[in-house]
């Protein structure tokens, strides 16, 4: 990795690329026309019904931005795995702005008319959903269902050791001081990246996993402390698990006495009466 700092031109292209990335999230989540504001803004332009969270698109358009800086520097083959729900506008956003969401979809072009047609189908019927789905160029990973995204990392990188698969995880699959319960698909996958399942560095890509830290996610640990903190609760909870009980069968308890079973005859708990007839 250089440590030459990169130039004020470089800096420059890279906050006009995420800005870019977030005016055309927050269009596809609010407006259904005049997406280059060429007008005063009337109630007419904003969508009756908004979907998809503004919140996590900075991050991934941040993510993405700085993706593509090193893949052009390094021709480095790179997938992307999106694993927070709502993040449909930001990476669609990107994909549009790269031009591969107009080499996928030629009638959404790379002009006012394309942009249009991009804010407008987003949550809309018969548009695109609002996470990322089979239809967003790229993707092998279902935006909206939550926890898999490592998994789907992992399992991308197998037998391409030439690849770098960057994973974004929502902190929202870590909560409180909790590891991912055990047999989960976070904590199968973390296994695997802590190095103590089946990982072969001469035959496997590059797995990148990358937090997105949820400011409005109050109960998520791994917000609100230091990376290496994070890294060593992950580590932690690897090389030391903890028995788990939130699967284990609860007691037997009987249906008319409340109480465990015993060797001896069930004695049966006298009825309510039945109501007094008419």
């Amino acid at each position: 990795m250089s440590d030459t700092p990169l130039s004020a031109h470089e800096l420059a292209a890279l906050d006009a690329h995420w800005r870019a990335a977030n005016y055309l999230a927050a269009g596809q989540i609010y407006l259904m026309a005049n997406p280059l504001l060429e007008q005063p803004l009337a109630p007419e332009h904003i969508k009756p019904r908004l979907l998809g969270h503004w919140g996590t698109a900075p991050g991934l358009n941040l993510v993405y931005t700085h993706l593509n800086r090193v893949i052009k520097a390094r021709e480095q083959r790179t997938l992307c795995v999106w694993g927070p729900g709502h993040g449909g506008p930001a990476v669609l956003a990107n994909s549009w702005l790269e031009g591969s969401y107009t080499q996928t979809y030629p009638d959404v072009t790379r002009d006012a008319a394309g942009m249009g047609a991009l804010f407008k189908q987003f949550s809309f019927p018969g548009g695109v959903p609002s996470h990322v789905s089979p239809e967003t160029p790229g993707s092998i990973h279902e935006g909206g269902e939550l926890g898999y995204a490592l998994t789907h990392a992992y399992g991308a990188a197998f037998d391409h050791p030439e690849l770098l698969v960057a994973c974004v995880i929502g902190d929202g699959r870590r909560r409180r001081d909790r590891s991912p319960p055990p047999g989960t698909p976070t904590s199968s996958s973390t296994r695997c990246t802590t190095g103590r399942s089946c990982r072969s560095c001469t035959s496997t890509g590059t797995r990148s996993p990358v937090r997105r830290s949820s400011p409005a996610s109050r109960r998520a640990s791994s917000t609100r402390c230091c990376a290496a903190a994070a890294t060593s609760r992950c580590t932690s909870a690897v090389t030391n698990p903890q028995p788990s009980t939130a699967n284990s069968p609860q007691p037997w308890t009987s249906r008319w006495t409340a109480s465990t079973p015993s060797s001896g005859p069930r004695v049966p708990r006298a009825r309510p009466s039945a109501p007094a007839g008419r």
